[in-house]
């Protein structure tokens, strides 16, 4: 069985670590998402929770802590 396949890539790279998300269940209360274990159910992961999470289950407040690599220009060999 091809697992990169069963892999929604999409869904992954929107609920990076560092992530603030809400529980919708609990308004107001915030996490950061720890990390997302694609071969898992349900597959979200927060800092301080107990339990792995659905998508459906939080609310994207912020990606502004999402670590990020810079990205210099590079000179070209010509």
């Amino acid at each position: 069985m091809n697992t990169e396949a069963m892999i929604d890539w999409d869904e992954m790279f929107e609920y990076l670590p560092g992530t603030i998300v809400e529980l919708k269940e609990k308004p107001g209360v915030l996490y950061q998402i720890d990390y997302y274990e694609a071969m898992m159910v349900p597959p979200i992961w927060l800092v301080d929770e107990p339990r792995p999470r659905y998508p459906n289950e939080l609310r994207i407040v912020s990606r502004r802590e999402v670590p990020v690599c810079d990205l210099e220009p590079q000179s070209s060999l010509v």
